[in-house]
């Protein structure tokens, strides 16, 4: 098993409200091994996307890290101040964001974006060096350095998204968060992002989180597979138990709801509910008005994360 290059402890994320602080993310424990890809899944609004721009210490304001540590290479992030934060963003830990045409400035030239990163961290470098680096790296990513004086909006989305990888690999990152990185492309510019994402990760060791909404990129990508809900985190295996046999009701609620034609029934199950709202969340475990299995004491406390198999962590009263 490889060593843990992100270790998570207690980690609370709050944001304030009109009616007091919400906790958006309530995470006591998560590891992040090296070289594997783990991939974080849930519905909409349950914390991954937060969770992973706290591990770079970028929770959008006036959201803020309330407690917990974030270990990475002995440093805990936490504690680290803003200049030293800069030192680990982009060089150590780098992201794929949902949209790359957000991300990229529209009037600065692809060679532009890729040079700054590098040179930004290392300024020693000098812009020629840069510039061969980039080309090489491009080249891998299937870009054409005959394009690097391109603007953002002359590439397609695809290539665009090929862009940011390009960025995040720039400075040898030890782990690059992907969030939602195929959001934004169809089914077939999809499969060849993936692909590649795939070939990289294999070939360059890579460390991945991949936050997704898209439960077959999880299937065929990730090494583990954690999933949170509403700010928590439920379940976490390895990818092929995880799928053989989820443990948590949400867990198969929210696999039950997802087309599979491997699966015998051939009908979709629909779940009850929304996710609660985290103003005023339900007491004990946050799922228990939307789950089949609830019990009395579901609404009192919360379960606490729990190894049941080998590598199988459930937070569930009904597994303890």
């Amino acid at each position: 098993m490889a060593e843990p290059i992100v270790k998570i402890e207690n980690l609370i994320v709050e944001y304030p409200s009109h009616y007091g602080m919400v906790q958006a993310v309530d995470v006591p424990w998560l590891e992040i091994r090296k070289g594997e890809v783990l991939g974080l899944v849930g519905e909409s609004g349950c914390g991954k996307s937060t969770l992973g721009m706290a591990l770079l210490r970028m929770v959008r304001d006036p959201g803020h890290i309330a407690s917990g540590h974030i270990w990475f290479d002995e440093r805990d992030l936490v504690s680290l101040t803003e200049r030293e934060m800069r030192d680990v963003r982009g060089r150590r830990i780098s992201m794929i964001f949902q949209d790359p045409m957000t991300s990229l400035d529209p009037l600065q030239r692809i060679e532009n974006h890729l040079i700054e990163a590098i040179r930004v961290h290392e300024p020693q470098t000098a812009r020629a060096a840069a510039y061969g680096r980039i080309v090489e790296l491009t080249d891998r990513l299937g870009i054409q350095s005959r394009r690097l004086p391109d603007y953002p909006h002359q590439f397609s989305g695809g290539m665009r998204q090929r862009i940011m990888i390009g960025l995040a690999l720039a400075l040898n990152a030890e782990l690059i968060i992907a969030d939602e990185p195929t959001t934004s492309l169809d089914v077939v510019v999809e499969a060849q992002f993936l692909d590649l994402l795939k070939e990289l990760q294999r070939s360059l060791k890579l460390t991945i989180l991949l936050i997704t909404h898209n439960i077959g990129i999880v299937s065929e990508l990730s090494d583990r597979v954690a999933v949170m809900y509403a700010g928590r985190l439920v379940e976490l295996a390895e990818t092929l138990p995880f799928f053989e046999e989820p443990l948590h009701p949400y867990t198969q609620d929210l696999l039950a709801s997802v087309p599979n034609i491997e699966l015998d029934d051939d009908q979709l199950r629909i779940m009850d509910g929304v996710p609660p709202n985290l103003i005023d969340p339900p007491t004990g475990c946050r799922f228990h008005p939307r789950c089949r299995h609830a019990q009395s004491r579901c609404s009192r406390q919360n379960p606490p994360l729990q190894e049941v198999a080998p590598g199988h962590w459930v937070a569930c009263w009904r597994d303890e």
